[in-house]
């Protein structure tokens, strides 16, 4: 069971014939925005070192706002033949005739073309429809899933394992009643699994827009190790720690740092930490959302968001200097400024974030590297070196069950996962059980608090629908560690 490529243009077609029914229905005055979107997933789940589920599912929705006399209502259908089309429009605009007035309409989107992504270094406009889009991975078979889901367990070497490997398709159009009229798709593969032996898990996990770039082996090969070298391990006491956070772990500083930092709405309501022009991070970190993908990232998303502004990418923080928080057209409208294509279902009540964001990686040292990792060595190759560099500290895999507990200074709460250990005198000397954390995400990467940035930012699979973050390993003079295993 492999996933349907919808024929190129037949959203674009669906979307016109939306404007086209309300102009029937609700007259030249409407003022109407249609995103039709078709969404394909297709899942591989393996446990106990088997695979036992195999899934594929696929839906295209088709969803309306309307502007009409001051008043705004939204609408939305799966069902695209005829007659569902035109109840959604004859419902919807029921529901605008209902609605209180909203002084908070910004208008639409006029006739704008897409952008070329700034990664993109090749001479001539790219197709908005097919840059960056790899096909293969949109067709992915059952079969090539498998392929890797073999390797990985072959590669845990007798380790229970379990996890997934995911291809998703996407494909939409946008028009409005303004003229903008545009459209585009991507692909992206996934793959996240776990290794077990004896209650420890070692985890490993990788995105791409190319199924191609995911290797079973590899990945199964580095969980295994985590697993075996996080057994027997001891409590440490509470306490201040300079830690190397791996890439799956800065993807949760990143996660966080989107939803609650850089969203626009936040921001305006000053609910944000973000300050734009102040030096709140350490000059070594550079953050860009990227929804275009890049040469070193190339798992583009699509070239619009929902009110049809084109996607670019968008500098969130320059050597540590804050320089833009994410729009949609209504908290543009509100802070004075221009939307920065960020604009969602939900942006207009959870505000607009990033969901594409690259913590730039520093540049790879010229003098001769570490010698090759024992196959036993729990260090992800792109957190070695910062290893090294520690004097007495954590090397910590992963965080989950992340909580915010204050959103102005994002201070979050949250667990070590998948693989703790002691670093001393740039070794890993023991395993530590997993801890708690209590952390101001900003204040961990400020001025001064970071010491080394790996060389690689690393594709992850996304935590929420729609986010992609890329994440190099960081070395930190200080987190916070409020409990242990025992309490």
């Amino acid at each position: 069971m492999s996933i349907e490529i919808v024929r190129q243009g037949a959203e674009l077609e669906l979307a016109a014939r939306v404007v086209e029914l309300v102009r029937q229905v609700a007259g030249p005055a409407a003022e109407a925005e249609v995103m039709v979107q078709h969404d394909a997933e297709a899942l591989t789940r393996f446990a106990n070192s088997m695979i036992h589920q195999n899934v594929a599912d696929a839906v295209t929705d088709v969803r309306l706002r309307l502007h009409l006399d001051g008043r705004t209502a939204s609408g939305a259908t799966t069902v695209v033949d005829a007659g569902g089309l035109r109840g959604l429009v004859e419902r919807t605009v029921a529901a605008v005739r209902l609605s209180p007035p909203d002084p908070t309409w910004p208008g639409l989107t006029p006739p704008t073309p897409l952008h070329r992504t700034a990664g993109h270094h090749g001479s001539g406009e790219r197709s908005g429809l097919d840059f960056g889009f790899d096909e293969a991975t949109a067709r992915a078979t059952p079969a090539e899933r498998a392929e890797r889901v073999r390797d990985f367990v072959r590669a845990a070497g007798g380790l229970e394992t379990a996890g997934y490997c995911r291809t998703t398709y996407s494909s939409a159009a946008f028009a409005n009643s303004a003229g903008q009229s545009v459209e585009g798709r991507t692909a992206e593969a996934a793959m996240d699994g776990i290794a077990r032996v004896a209650g420890s898990d070692g985890v490993a996990r990788l995105a791409s827009g190319r199924l191609g770039d995911l290797d079973g082996s590899v990945l199964g090969a580095r969980a295994a190790a985590k697993a075996r070298a996080g057994q027997d391990p001891v409590e440490l006491p509470p306490g201040h720690y300079e830690v190397v956070l791996e890439p799956e772990a800065v993807a949760d500083l990143l996660d966080n740092f989107s939803v609650f930092g850089f969203n626009g709405k936040a921001y305006t309501q000053k609910q944000s930490f973000a300050e734009l022009g102040a030096e709140q991070f350490d000059p070594s970190i550079t953050l860009i959302d990227e929804p275009l993908g890049s040469r070193a990232e190339p798992a583009p998303g699509l070239p619009f968001d929902d009110e049809g502004t084109p996607r670019e990418s968008l500098v969130l923080v320059r050597e540590g200097v804050t320089k833009a928080v994410a729009h949609d057209r209504s908290s543009a409208a509100e802070a004075g400024a221009a939307s920065t294509g960020h604009a969602s279902p939900a942006s207009r009540t959870w505000g607009p974030y990033p969901t594409h964001v690259r913590l730039e990686a520093a540049l790879a040292a010229t003098e001769p590297g570490l010698p090759p990792a024992e196959p036993s060595n729990p260090v992800a190759e792109s957190a070695r070196p910062l290893v090294a560099g520690v004097r007495r500290g954590l090397l910590i895999t992963d965080l989950w069950y992340t909580r915010v507990l204050d959103p102005k200074t994002l201070v979050i709460t949250g667990l070590t996962r998948n693989g703790v250990w002691l670093v001393e005198n740039g070794e890993v000397t023991a395993a530590v059980s997993n801890m708690r954390f209590t952390q101001s995400y900003p204040q961990a990467l400020g001025p001064g608090q970071v010491l080394g940035i790996g060389s690689e930012s690393i594709l992850l699979p996304d935590r929420w629908s729609g986010t992609r973050y890329a994440a190099p390993a960081l070395h930190l003079a200080s987190w916070n560690l409020t409990g242990n295993a025992s309490g």
